[in-house]
């Protein structure tokens, strides 16, 4: 073998800590590294195949680094060429590979190639007949693709789906149907999608020996990043390549799972031990990104919820940091204008504004906050989303509105009632689809406030300038907003997030269990993106098509207030979390903001002034409230902590206005985990029972 690099192997474990270390100089294979948030993965995973490199354990031409964008896959070549690596490293996609595979053996083949299909909603829209057009093909997309992430046939498609808790347009049956018409025509006009290429690549692998060997040899050392966005399709074709060989290396973290809704599998990452004994599992749990604030705070919500990898709780390096801030705003728009106004007092002298960003859990959320930094003069740009206008359901609202001789306002109250209602039983995409319409219709009432006679023309033209006008150049210093989702593997030294409430934190339609801990997972997420500051918002009401709907606060910011308030206090969050008497930690210079709150705004933990109540309970709940503080007290003062480590008014609150009579309905109380209901449910429910009994 060649000399392919030019760095010592020594020096290629410079700067690593003992985990890292590990991680690249383990010679056992399967290896899984577990790697949390900001404990720098990408380095380990280079470094790891430079050092093999450097010491003659693989030869860099016959490695395959699988990522998931282009972008990372970039920037995972350009680290090994920075470490010396002389030969070309082939890192890709999943697609990629597969299709420049199958392009190579249709060539030499000399195999007619298919057409690549481009236009997916089209081709579907093209096999719809009767009511089934009344749908938006994107929504059978969405299904079509996650089946075929499943490796889910036509036939097999309604018990799937129903048993993963799809919720299709139509029926299962009709959907399933939609389906096979989409693969009969498709294979009839000898296309193929994107999936296609990963499906097809796998079925020849399997089925031609020498084009496996082909490949095999090739690609001898296997690499994969974010391993627990893995869907069953991409696994299989992984496998295909991998063959009988042990040489593989998987990088990823199970508390950063968060597509498991468009087809990922976070269970092959957990059950790697399993399919893999032989293998080895290495844990990197220093966090190089967060503060010791923001994390711990994340690490309670982790430790607070189930569907999450306890185990994967992480250590912080940064310096203290401010506490996360909690603030409780009226309405939406009332939130919008905080947060315009938190980032113009974050940019300091000579600050960037792209060292802020506020992230959002959907994308219907954004031209409000676009607004707020219109209006604020801070330049904005919009990450990884689909402009509104954009929007196929928003296209045809507009094209609609401008067709129409009714007066503008007529015809915005009917899309109003349009949006109104909520149904439980939509699809994620309807529910998406439903955002975006409101979103519209409230843009469409400011618009009707400052224009006499408002006309559907004038609003196109308003919008228009609203939603694009003054966008930052795309490299300039702005602020960023988006989603959630889109923020994952990136950080900024200071983030905003908006909306945590119930219905977007966790999202409305998360109702099955495993969908829920997905939604704790991505709050997560979000919460990790933060390097010095994290500043939280919600709103206590929002505006729905016609209606002003009160909101609650998020769940998962009760237990992340609870932990901040710890944090206050000295206390070790995780301990508070779980129910237990937290011992004290050292004094750290973490403070909640130097910032003063606004008028009005709550506390991170929402506690109340004594003889003032939360506003969610009746009169009639004062007494038993007062009951529960007075327990708590009690309680709290038995075992020398504060009294929000036994309970917060959150809590307090909730047990009052539901007045659970059983350990299992004290358990659906928000807040009271098992651990909670075994310590204190027997005393709970002797004060509710001899509270409505008096």
């Amino acid at each position: 073998m060649s000399t392919v690099s030019v760095v010592e192997p020594d020096a290629l474990l410079d700067g690593l800590n003992n985990a890292q270390r590990l991680a690249v100089t383990s010679t056992t294979s399967p290896l899984c590294i577990l790697a949390g948030a900001g404990s720098g993965k990408t380095r380990v995973l280079t470094r790891r195949i430079a050092y093999r490199a450097a010491t003659g354990d693989l030869d860099p031409r016959h490695v395959l680094a699988l990522t998931f964008t282009r972008k990372a896959a970039g920037e995972l070549t350009a680290r090994l060429r920075s470490l010396g690596l002389r030969e070309q490293v082939a890192a890709g996609t999943f697609h990629s590979i597969a299709y420049a595979q199958l392009r190579t053996r249709w060539a030499e083949r000399s195999i007619t190639p298919p057409q690549l299909m481009t236009r997916k909603a089209g081709f579907v829209i093209g096999l719809l007949t009767g009511a089934e057009k009344s749908t938006p093909g994107i929504d059978f997309v969405s299904e079509i693709e996650w089946a075929k992430a499943r490796m889910v046939e036509p036939e097999d498609y309604p018990e799937a789906a129903k048993t993963a808790g799809r919720k299709p347009p139509i029926s299962y049956e009709a959907t399933a149907a939609i389906y096979a018409r989409y693969e009969d025509q498709r294979r009839q006009k000898r296309l193929i999608d994107f999936d296609d290429m990963l499906r097809v690549c796998h079925r020849d692998l399997l089925s031609d020996d020498g084009f496996a060997a082909s490949q095999r040899w090739r690609f001898a050392h296997l690499f994969v990043d974010e391993f627990q966005d893995v869907n069953p399709l991409q696994h299989a074709l992984l496998e295909a390549w991998r063959g009988d060989r042990p040489d593989l290396c998987i990088v990823g973290d199970p508390n950063q799972a968060i597509y498991s809704w468009n087809g990922a599998d976070p269970e092959l990452l957990h059950t790697f031990p399993e399919r893999f004994p032989d293998g080895e599992t290495i844990r990197l749990l220093d966090n190089y990104r967060s503060s010791p604030q923001i994390l711990a705070a994340a690490n309670a919500l982790l430790v607070g919820g189930r569907g999450v990898d306890h185990d994967g709780t992480q250590s912080a390096t940064r310096p203290d940091g401010a506490i996360p801030s909690i603030r409780e705003l009226p309405d939406e728009r009332a939130e919008a204008a905080a947060i315009a106004r938190a980032a113009r007092d974050h940019h300091g002298p000579g600050a960037r504004w792209s060292n802020q960003a506020v992230l959002v859990r959907t994308n219907a959320q954004l031209p409000i906050l676009e607004e707020a930094m219109k209006s604020a003069g801070i330049p904005f740009r919009v990450r990884g989303a689909t402009p509104l206008l954009d929007q196929p359901e928003i296209k045809v609202a507009l094209s609609e509105l401008r067709r129409t001789i009714r007066p503008f306002t007529d015809a915005i109250h009917d899309l109003a009632l349009s949006v109104d209602i909520e149904d439980e039983s939509e699809s994620d995409r309807a529910a998406e689809r439903r955002a975006n319409l409101d979103a519209l219709v409230q843009m469409a009432r400011d618009y009707i406030a400052i224009e006499t006679p408002p006309t559907a023309n004038g609003f196109f033209l308003w919008l228009t300038a609203t939603t694009r006008a003054d966008q930052p150049d795309p490299n300039g210093d702005a602020i960023e907003l988006l989603t959630f989702h889109a923020a994952k593997g990136l950080e900024w030294p200071i983030v905003h997030l908006a909306g945590l409430e119930q219905g977007y934190v966790p999202i409305g339609h998360a109702k099955t269990p495993g969908a829920w801990a997905e939604e704790r997972r991505l709050f997560y997420v979000a919460a990790t993106r933060a390097e010095r500051e994290l500043l939280c918002t919600w709103a206590k009401s929002r505006t729905f098509g016609e209606r002003s709907v009160p909101r609650e606060r998020s769940e998962f910011l009760d237990t992340y207030a609870t932990a901040c308030e710890a944090l206050e206090a000295g206390i070790d969050p995780i301990a508070v979390g779980n129910g237990t008497t937290a011992p004290h930690l050292a004094p750290t210079s973490g403070t909640r903001s130097s910032k003063p709150k606004a008028k009005g705004s709550k506390s991170s933990g929402g506690r109340k002034r004594p003889g003032s109540y939360p506003d969610s309970l009746e009169a009639t709940d004062h007494a038993l409230f007062d009951a529960l503080r007075a327990w708590r007290s009690e309680r709290a003062k038995s075992a020398d902590v504060p009294a929000f480590v036994v309970c917060n008014d959150h809590t307090l609150a909730e047990i009052a206005r539901q007045k659970p009579q059983t350990p299992v309905e004290l358990l659906r109380v928000y807040g009271m985990g098992e651990i909670k209901v075994s310590k204190f449910g027997g005393e709970l429910l002797t004060i509710i029972s001899g509270t409505l009994g008096s």
